[in-house]
């Protein structure tokens, strides 16, 4: 266990890990996490890429999600910021932040519980941490960047969404993506702070002005443009969290057994 790192990042899609990062191995029951350590805002922070390494890429369907939450948990961490690329139902602009504050899951495959042998009913009626989401938007303010909250729909992938699935989750949800769920599960089932900052990378099919196709270029394009006001925000919010926890995360899966 690693006593000090208070906060896990979990890096999405063009999030950079910085060369001078200390990466070591953690095990978990459920797989091997490599993860990358380092200073931020004065405090050892410890990143994990979600799509593995430099040296290849995981498609969202195939991430082990419960390795990486358990790694948080090994590490002694009891908190999570997630980093997630969307696109956008309810026109943000291009290259905005989304803060989450509920999501709907549309995923089908995907292993969402670390309760395998017992029934835990966890409580979701708040998904995401409210300190940890608080620090976030007061950064975002104060550096006078455009942000929004809102609902996050989570898809299998890894293709992209048809037109009639975007015209039928627009309906209840103002961004997409592929990676959001099960973490924000997984980290509520082990009592962890979880929170998501989303970049908005392009317009969900169907709604980009006439344009119909959507190509990953794009996407990484605007994540690499977006880069540096994200860490910032990231950096600035991990300096602003309290030291000791108050929120309900905590106590996550009191009452929550059969």
């Amino acid at each position: 266990m690693i006593s000090d790192v208070a906060v896990v990042i979990f890096g999405g899609v063009g999030f950079a890990i910085a060369k001078d990062c200390h990466g070591r191995t953690i095990s978990t029951p459920y797989g091997d996490v490599t993860i990358y350590i380092t200073r931020m805002s004065g405090s050892d922070v410890a990143i994990i890429p979600r799509h593995a390494n430099v040296d290849e890429h995981m498609p969202p369907h195939m991430i082990n999600y419960r390795a990486n939450v358990w790694a948080v948990r090994e590490l002694g961490a009891k908190r999570i910021i997630s980093t997630n690329s969307v696109g956008t139902m309810k026109d943000h602009s291009i290259g905005s932040f989304v803060l989450l504050d509920d999501f709907v899951d549309l995923t089908k495959n995907r292993t969402s519980t670390f309760f395998d042998t017992e029934t835990v009913h966890v409580d979701m009626v708040e998904p995401y941490c409210p300190e940890i989401k608080g620090c976030l938007a007061d950064s975002l303010e104060r550096k006078g960047i455009d942000y929004s909250e809102g609902t996050y729909v989570c898809t299998e992938g890894p293709r992209f969404e048809t037109r009639a699935e975007i015209a039928m989750m627009k309906q209840f949800g103002d961004v997409v993506g592929m990676t959001g769920v099960p973490e924000v599960i997984l980290a509520k089932e082990l009592e962890l702070c979880y929170a998501s900052i989303c970049t908005v990378t392009n317009y969900a099919c169907g709604l980009g002005n006439g344009k119909l196709k959507l190509t990953v270029d794009e996407v990484v394009d605007t994540l690499r443009g977006a880069q540096g006001a994200l860490l910032g925000v990231v950096s600035d919010a991990i300096s602003n969290l309290p030291d000791d926890r108050k929120c309900d995360c905590r106590d996550a899966t009191v009452g929550a057994r059969v």
